[in-house]
């Protein structure tokens, strides 16, 4: 097979790099990226390649890109990639791993580091298990063939976790004071105050969300500090949507200290329209939001540092699951937890919950043959 890679330059190659994994996976279980997501990211200078067969089609693509704040994470200079998408053909991934190896020697870089749009604590990733359930909002859904494409061609395996699903919700009769134990009298003596969202003030909330969310994650080995507008360009929209019971923070003495935020599973809505919420998509979508509250996206939660083993997720769980009950949802998925976070697997398995996908990132030093 004749193979060319072009990069995406104009609306012709932005269309069949949205496509392409839309032809390639399963409708019932891809869950695309947003296309205007992918549009800001390309204006941003992050790059986009598609790889072109014989006749044109395209069968392969991914994106280039690099960050300062993960090289200064993990301690190297990574050539980053993403939205990596392939045909059944080896010579295809072959192809895009030769040109992630070009760019990055080009520009001295030790290690690619992906599949990721554009950190590992946004979007990305790649499912090891679990190819028969279907993906969600913010999590990655792939074919069994990704990743033994990859550990063949010499990647190797980094951040292990697992999604979870918690089912059934509507219909277990246990009580949420005994199944997520807090004292309540910690409340008044530590002056505790559990806040909500509010869609009206979102962009006022975002700020304190923001500053508890670096803070909560600083010291995990993958989590790379995000600047408050890329929060902002993350939750674009999610006003419209937000179930305000299920964005939730804890207040000590005026101090906020851990959140949770969950929102309504909108993942058959995106696939219907191939990941393209133009304005009126997202009119459609708005109108018909009420839909969407059977099932639920745990999309984050954390605790800031100085306050952490206290048990305070445990009393906003305890919120958010009576939350779930009362709102009539059925099941609560959740992104992507690591291996060694004991914690909270415990807080999903406390409600019925098990693993769903088996998920990873991806590492090779430039230069390295398989």
């Amino acid at each position: 097979m004749t193979l060319t890679v072009e990069r995406v330059t104009s609306r012709r190659g932005l269309r069949d790099f949205c496509a392409l994994p839309l032809r390639l996976h399963p409708k019932e279980r891809y869950v695309p990226v947003l296309r205007g997501q992918i549009r800001r990211w390309s204006r941003a200078g992050v790059e986009l390649y598609v790889v072109r067969d014989g006749a044109g089609r395209a069968v392969g693509r991914t994106c280039l890109h690099t960050d300062d704040r993960f090289d200064a994470k993990l301690n190297g200079r990574h050539q980053l990639f993403g939205l990596t998408e392939f045909a059944d053909d080896v010579a295809v991934f072959e192809t895009l791993v030769d040109l992630m190896h070009r760019r990055a020697a080009a520009a001295g870089r030790q290690r690619l580091f992906g599949p990721v749009a554009l950190l590992p604590n946004q979007t990305g990733g790649v499912i090891t298990s679990g190819f028969a359930e279907r993906g969600f909002v913010d999590s990655a859904w792939n074919p069994a063939r990704y990743p033994e494409t990859y550990e063949r061609a010499g990647f190797a395996r980094r951040f292990s976790a697992s999604t979870w699903i918690c089912p059934n919700l509507d219909e277990r009769t246990d009580d949420p004071d005994a199944t997520y134990v807090f004292d309540d009298a910690r409340i008044a003596a530590e002056r505790l105050v559990i806040r909500r969202g509010s869609r009206r003030r979102l962009a006022e909330q975002l700020p304190i969300l923001h500053r508890m969310l670096n803070a909560s994650f600083t010291r995990l080995g993958y989590y790379t500090p995000i600047e408050l507008d890329e929060l902002r360009a993350q939750t674009d929209g999610l006003a419209h949507l937000l179930d305000e019971s299920l964005l939730l923070w804890l207040e000590r003495a005026g101090e906020p200290i851990a959140f949770t935020l969950a929102v309504p599973d909108v993942s058959d809505f995106l696939i219907r329209i191939g990941g393209d919420l133009h304005v009126g998509n997202q009119l459609r979508l708005l109108a018909g939001r009420s839909r969407y509250r059977r099932e639920a996206v745990l999309i984050i939660k954390g605790t800031v540092p100085h306050a952490q083993g206290r048990g305070y997720l445990t009393l906003l769980a305890r919120e958010q699951y009576r939350a779930l009950r009362a709102g009539g949802y059925h099941a609560l998925r959740s992104t992507w937890v690591e291996d060694g976070n004991k914690a909270s697997a415990a807080q999903y398995r406390r409600i019925g919950g098990r693993e769903l996908h088996g998920h990873t990132f991806y590492a090779r030093a430039v230069g390295k043959r398989s």
